[in-house]
């Protein structure tokens, strides 16, 4: 029987060299759908599928497989990636126009919410997803494998998740699961109604045949579960639609179904989740596999550490320091919440061997507080340094380290968001979910365990986010001008709960989606509706047209079926 060869580790090149030169080629243009993988892969890649007399080898299957989940990677850590979309543009970190480095441009539109069709992150991003598209549907055309149930379904499961990402993203997206098409042939938009009724029907088709074993890279019948309950989760949101709240309950379900298998647990430590290898962890339901030399990897140390400030691991490859954390949100921090020193370094900089780390005579001392975005920016040692996922000497950077995409601190979350927003569910209540955000805090506060208690209160009260526009306008070698405005958080309906949610996903791709998702009481959401470091609330509570980004421009240019998003 057919299998996909999901542990097989995929070799492409390595193209990117330094942030500011590299540049993704747009190879897939308008008619995206049709055309093959933009990956390089050093495997064959077969144009024709053999017989159903053929006897596949381990060779044959990672060669026609690898565009799959290759293209998964590229989305989650090529450059410009899922990743940085969904944090960058939220109230947890940016990247800033260093002073005497670089960066900005794009990033500080993506902080801003200054979106236009031709940022480099649309581009990448649309043109990746449909490539992991096109891979399924071409590996879906051949009989031979349509028929066999397990394969043919993860391939649809596979499929799903890259359109999940395109429509979270773009909502009004061409949905198409053919191979061939004929010459000329250009791709059409379905409506957000169709698209979502194709992935609920995908998704509840293949759930039950894709397996219950857990292996890095592969979706099994578990991480089915997770996507359809984040679908049912954000329907209300998405759809900007809060009449029906029926879609909770059906998030319970599913994640009920992940509770009740018995196959997940918690991870001791918090820091079990992001470790070079994290295929051991108890947690972890779908993880991405990351080996640098093989499949490009996750690239956090490298854009977070100042080049000098390598030396405290030893770590090779490129470091430019412009990612900043907002001091904003490191204040909401509990200070015997653990994961801070899991998430983050500042001050004084010691090199491997425990010696002071100086640049130009001058110590490294990383600062909390920022300058500005753009206004002139901020300065190189500005900003506390994201050390979540694991450095080790020697490596480049975290490059090899395994991205957790969905893990079970998510269902328990998940399930507690759920519950509060319906006052309980099938017999548990809304002090369940309390329960079960204490439950995800306690490894978070073992020497302090009643810390780790969250009440019902607390969890609908207001967010601790100090929020407003917050800036520093002097330029060099100018005294101070700061420009701040103070909205706080305490009308954010279920605050708490998204304050939680902060701390425990931080740079796991979250943030923009639970900001988009949690409301304040003048019916906006928090990802338009609050002002954070120097971006601007908008003042019209209607206006939700940031919530999805505009279609790219190369894309538009080249379909002239194609509509632009509304807003853009």
């Amino acid at each position: 029987m057919l299998r996909l060869a999901f542990d097989f580790i995929i070799t492409w090149r390595e193209t990117r060299t330094r942030p500011n030169a590299y540049l993704w080629a747009s190879a897939i243009g308008a008619c995206t759908l049709s055309l093959g993988s933009c990956t390089d892969l050093s495997e064959t890649i077969y144009d024709t599928i053999a017989s159903e007399k053929y006897e596949f080898t381990e060779k044959d299957r990672a060669a026609m497989f690898a565009p799959v989940y290759s293209s998964l990677r590229d989305v989650y850590w090529g450059w410009y990636s899922y990743a940085d979309m969904m944090d960058q543009s939220s109230d947890s970190w940016c990247i800033p126009y260093r002073i005497s480095i670089g960066w900005g441009d794009l990033y500080v539109s993506m902080h801003k919410h200054q979106f236009h069709s031709q940022i480099a992150h649309f581009n990448d991003t649309w043109n990746r997803n449909y490539a992991g598209i096109n891979a399924c549907n071409k590996l879906l055309a051949d009989e031979v494998i349509a028929a066999d149930i397990t394969t043919s379904s993860q391939l649809r499961a596979y499929r799903a998740l890259y359109y999940y990402i395109l429509f979270d993203l773009f909502r009004n997206i061409p949905l198409d699961t053919q191979y061939e098409h004929e010459d000329g042939w250009l791709p059409e938009q379905a409506t957000p109604q169709q698209m979502w009724d194709f992935l609920i029907s995908e998704l509840t088709d293949v759930k039950g045949k894709c397996g219950t074993k857990v292996e890095m890279g592969k979706l099994n019948d578990y991480a089915i579960n997770m996507l359809l309950a984040k679908m049912y989760l954000n329907h209300n949101a998405w759809f900007n639609d809060y009449s029906d709240n029926s879609y909770y309950g059906k998030a319970i379900d599913e994640v009920n179904e992940v509770i009740n298998s018995g196959k997940f647990s918690l991870a001791p430590n918090y820091s079990d989740n992001f470790r070079e290898d994290i295929s051991g962890s108890p947690e972890i339901i779908f993880g991405i596999p990351f080996e640098f030399n093989y499949a490009g990897g996750n690239y956090m140390a490298n854009m977070w550490m100042h080049v000098a400030g390598r030396a405290t691991w030893q770590f090779n490859g490129w470091a430019t320091g412009g990612a900043a954390v907002l001091p904003q949100f490191l204040e909401t921090y509990d200070e015997k919440d653990s994961r801070y020193k899991d998430c983050w370094i500042s001050g004084q900089q010691y090199d491997y061997a425990g010696a002071p780390i100086y640049v130009d005579s001058e110590p490294l001392v990383y600062t909390r507080e920022l300058h500005s975005i753009d206004n002139p920016g901020c300065y190189p040692f500005e900003s506390e340094r994201l050390v979540k996922y694991e450095i080790l000497s020697g490596d480049y950077g975290t490059s090899y380290d395994d991205v957790p995409f969905f893990r079970y601190a998510d269902v328990l979350m998940m399930k507690a968001e759920c519950l509060l927003r319906l006052g309980g569910y099938n017999g548990e209540t809304e002090q369940d979910a309390a329960s079960l955000v204490t439950q995800v805090r306690q490894r978070a506060f073992k020497g302090n365990p009643d810390k780790a208690t969250r009440t019902v209160a607390q969890l609908k009260g207001g967010s601790v986010y100090s929020y407003g526009h917050r800036e520093n306008i002097a330029q060099q070698d100018e005294a101070d001008n700061w420009v701040t405005t103070t909205e706080g958080g305490s009308d954010i309906e279920l605050g708490g709960l998204l304050d939680d949610l902060g701390w425990e996903f931080l740079a796991e791709h979250h943030r923009r989606q639970d900001l988009i998702r949690f409301r304040l009481t003048s019916g906006q959401n928090v990802y338009n509706g609050k002002s954070w470091f120097c971006k601007d609330a908008k003042t019209d509570p209607t206006d939700k047209h940031c919530d999805i980004f505009p279609i790219p421009k190369s894309i538009m240019d080249g379909n002239i079926n194609l509509v632009q998003n509304p807003g853009y």
